[in-house]
């Protein structure tokens, strides 16, 4: 029993000591390699700390070996930017002036919930507020505003301002959201219609269709620019 505790306390200062060598970053944050390593490290370190007829030394040199790894992986990374991207990938652009990069999307296996997702955790409820968002090396999306909707103390310049809208999604990557369509009680004819503005022939060609409470429309086929438009809108229930 003894043993046991002794090799787990052991153990347990190694990856403490070996996380703290790689850094502060936290789980979100971590490149790929980062992340790997991760997986690896918590492998490797309970084999030793329950396994008491495995040699301690069977789980300190592969730690230990996988920090020296670490280390000059980044410093490889820190002075070859082709190094870099091989092992971390790079940034990519997935919402431009023209609206959602379609393609981009489908490379990095992105859902349009995934983007509206980042979008709200980021404070931004409308893709028509958006005009550039990327897809950071570690998954994260990084959202730079139209000049627009930049974040400023309206209060501090004194002025009276209309109150925010929300958005919803009635198409989103050729299917209707049903249930969005019923609650902004909106028909397939009225889709249709709304279709015939911007010159779509077919739903599934949409990329994503959203209404906010003023009537404003958002619509975007798949590899098209976005268009942008009012209708005479009705509907009370969306908030």
């Amino acid at each position: 029993m003894l043993t046991l505790i002794i090799r787990a306390t052991v153990i347990y200062l190694l990856v403490l000591l070996v996380f703290r060598l790689m850094g502060k970053r936290q789980i979100g944050q971590m490149q790929p390699f980062e992340l790997v390593l991760t997986l690896i490290i918590a492998d490797l370190a309970t084999i030793p700390m329950t396994e008491a007829a495995v040699p301690i030394m069977h789980g300190v040199v592969p730690l230990l070996t996988l920090v020296v790894v670490h280390y000059f992986l980044t410093i490889i990374s820190m002075k070859s930017t082709k190094v870099s991207q091989f092992i971390s990938g790079k940034p990519v652009i997935i919402v431009n002036p023209n609206g959602v990069d379609f393609k981009a999307l489908q490379k990095l296996d992105v859902t349009m919930d995934d983007l509206f997702e980042a979008m709200r955790a980021l404070g931004y409820f409308d893709l028509q507020e958006i005009q550039y968002a990327i897809m950071e090396t570690n998954g994260s999306i990084s959202i730079l505003p139209k000049s627009a909707f930049s974040p400023v103390e309206n209060r501090s310049l004194n002025l009276d301002v209309e109150e925010s809208q929300v958005s919803i999604s009635l198409i989103a990557g050729g299917k209707v959201m049903k249930e969005n369509l019923e609650k902004a009680e909106l028909s397939i004819s009225d889709i249709e219609e709304i279709m015939k503005k911007a010159d779509i022939e077919n739903i599934k060609d949409i990329l994503i269709l959203s209404i906010n409470k003023t009537g404003n429309i958002y619509i975007q086929a798949k590899n098209q620019p976005y268009k942008v438009f009012d209708i005479n809108y009705k509907g009370e229930n969306l908030t």
